[in-house]
């Protein structure tokens, strides 16, 4: 059966509750100015919001898509770096098996990426504390576990949008390769936001998508651990 796809205007919870935000204070200005100044200057008000929000509209439009692919800065040519983009799966064994993988055979730098996703609210009224700190407390068992097995791995927590959080590092690190890890089909946010396809066509460098079922691999751990002692 073909997959059925509703269509959204607002591409994230976040951009959705800014929507909300912005109507409340639209009907309310307009409210305002009629019971202050009549039907006059409320229409006026009306008018004044209206052509602006479509103008913002349209401007935000425009730039939905980038302007040019994005590439990376140079790499060192006897050295192959891979950028690690992951938020609730940075721990996952899949990823950091694709990670071994990656760098296997080779004298390699790896940078892992945690974006610090935050709750629209909390967003709204900048407050991206408790955002970071979770996002660093992943980011610092994840370099843990690539260290057990070897990988000599540095991280950072990058912006709360992935894509700008890729850019960025791309910018300052550089990277040969990208992984971008996610949760499985239905139950990952950065799927239904288009966050790999997007990746696909705005950077220039490989990507490799790993996706990361965390509950299988939690239900697994216990029968997995008599193997190994």
């Amino acid at each position: 059966m073909a997959e059925r796809r509703t269509w959204n205007p607002f591409r994230s919870e976040q951009e959705a509750f800014q929507f909300v935000i912005g109507a409340l204070a639209y009907f309310g200005a307009i409210a305002l100015a009629s019971a202050l100044g009549g039907l006059w200057a409320g229409l006026a008000v009306f008018l004044v919001l209206t052509i602006g929000g479509v103008a913002w509209f349209l401007n935000r439009n425009r730039h939905l898509d980038p302007r040019e692919p994005v590439g990376s800065r140079a790499t060192p040519a006897d050295e192959h770096r891979v950028l690690v983009v992951a938020n609730e799966t940075v721990a996952g064994r899949k990823l950091h098996d694709a990670v071994r993988r990656a760098v296997v055979g080779q004298p390699s730098q790896v940078l892992v990426v945690s974006p610090a996703l935050n709750s629209p609210l909390r967003h709204f009224v900048s407050d991206e504390d408790k955002a970071r700190r979770e996002a660093q407390e992943r980011l610092n068992r994840s370099l843990q576990a690539l260290a057990g097995a070897g990988i000599d791995a540095r991280g950072e927590v990058g912006d709360a949008d992935p894509l700008q959080a890729i850019e960025d590092a791309l910018r300052t690190f550089g990277a040969d390769e990208i992984i971008i890890s996610t949760h499985p089909e239905g139950r990952s946010n950065w799927l239904e936001k288009g966050i790999v396809s997007g990746a696909e066509k705005r950077f220039t460098v490989p990507i490799t998508h790993v996706v990361v079922d965390l509950e299988a691999e939690r239900a697994a751990a216990p029968a997995s651990e008599p193997a190994r002692q």
